[in-house]
């Protein structure tokens, strides 16, 4: 798993990279796929279709402004001001990796950056608050803590993930310390914070995938693959952990 994380994280890189105005989600998918295949592995994404839905088919989630989470890439054109949020599935010889990220497309305002930063916070909240021993409540309470009162997802959040995308268990981004499962080392989670700059209610669209907010809100999601430990996690899917964390 450390393989399939390494190769996600180079991945993302390029797509965050790449990311301007003028660009579409579907040139994003395409040099996702492309780097992925370069790379031996496979795009966990492509053909899930999990409880009945349609398959899904993209190597990359494309959710832009107000769209949450799962928007199917094509041909929206990123403009100056937005922000996208780019998720990414990649397998490599059996074992996924799943992360997430959002960013500005060329100068954004100073509210939705403030969105960004404090949604990446809350993950490496999580992040911390994972270690063996712990309850996954406090996992939970780590990153809700941190929402500062912004709209905190509750229908959508981190799991496991191993041999499969989602394993046991749902990870809530808000709850109770010390309630919940106990973690163990070894364990390998997907912690996922999803906030909103107003209400945390979210709609599906007839694509049957694309999750925006109810009322229109600009929302972020960062997301990290890691392995849980006596001591502070592992990142699987950071080739170098923010300074924060490292200072940390």
């Amino acid at each position: 798993m450390r393989e399939a994380g390494r190769l996600n994280a180079e991945v993302r890189a390029i797509l965050q990279d790449a990311i301007e105005p003028g660009i579409t989600g579907r040139a994003l998918d395409e040099l996702a796929r492309r780097e992925i295949a370069r790379r031996g592995g496979e795009p966990t994404f492509v053909g899930y279709a999990p409880g009945g839905r349609p398959p899904y088919p993209g190597a990359i989630c494309f959710s832009v402004n107000e769209e949450l989470v799962h928007g199917i890439p094509g041909e929206r054109v990123l403009q100056e001001g937005d922000i996208v949020s780019i998720d990414l599935g990649l397998t490599y010889r059996g074992w996924v990796s799943d992360a997430a990220f959002t960013a500005g497309v060329g100068v954004i305002t100073a509210e939705a950056q403030r969105l960004l930063d404090v949604t990446e916070a809350a993950l490496w909240k999580g992040i911390a608050a994972a270690r063996g021993g712990a309850a996954l409540g406090d996992v939970s309470f780590a990153i809700g803590s941190t929402a500062e009162g912004y709209g905190i997802v509750d229908e959508y959040g981190g799991h496991g993930v191993g041999r499969r995308m989602h394993e046991e268990p749902h990870i809530v981004n808000k709850g109770r310390p010390g309630s919940g499962l106990r973690l163990k080392a070894g364990m390998v989670l997907a912690l996922e914070p999803m906030f909103a700059l107003g209400h945390q209610a979210t709609v599906e669209g007839p694509d049957g995938w694309t999750v925006r907010m109810r009322d229109g809100s600009l929302c972020a999601h960062f997301e990290e693959t890691i392995a849980v430990t006596d001591g502070a996690a592992e990142v699987l899917t950071r080739i170098e952990a923010p300074a924060a964390q490292r200072a940390g």
